[in-house]
């Protein structure tokens, strides 16, 4: 199986789209009782992402391709899990602001803004990743996730922190 420079291309630039369009789109119209646990589960999403990267990295460094394999296809299957909880809460929730003050206010915002940049560039390295593994092309695939995966980490690690800090914050 091999995805294509096309797919990759349209995922790549729909994603980021789609996630802009939420904050310039009427609400949608959900009951609280059915989306406010989803900020929760976006961080246990994270969280259980970056473990499962952490997993794989081990098990490649050992040998052990078919595990590694299997942890990244979850990898994958969690952050597309992710995505739709995240689109569907952001649908139809407003946006929170941060209430921190004094240095956690810049903290927060320095890695939110780190957050959202390298989530945005992770889409297509991720792509290009798994095509590099489907299309057995090793030795390119080991080069690009030399690259993939501390960014893949980055995001989904502070995704969890984003989430721890402005949770308080949450009506």
């Amino acid at each position: 199986m091999k995805l294509s420079a096309t797919v990759i291309i349209i995922i790549s630039i729909f994603i980021p789209l789609a996630i802009s369009a939420l904050y310039l789109a009427p609400k949608i119209d959900l009951d609280p009782k059915y989306t406010s646990f989803l900020p929760t589960l976006n961080a246990i999403v994270n969280g259980s992402t970056t473990i499962i990267l952490i997993l794989a990295f081990l098990a490649i460094r050992k040998g052990n391709r078919k595990l590694h394999m299997r942890l990244m296809m979850s990898a994958l299957i969690l952050s597309i899990v992710f995505l739709i909880s995240y689109l569907t809460y952001h649908s139809s929730t407003e946006e929170t602001k941060f209430g921190g003050e004094g240095a956690i206010r810049y903290i927060y915002y320095f890695i939110l803004l780190t957050h959202i940049l390298l989530a945005g560039i992770i889409v297509p390295l991720v792509l290009l990743t798994l095509n590099r593994a489907l299309t057995e092309k090793f030795n390119k695939h080991r080069k690009i996730a030399r690259i993939t995966l501390p960014i893949w980490l980055y995001v989904t690690t502070t995704g969890v922190l984003v989430y721890l800090l402005i949770s308080p914050y949450y009506s």
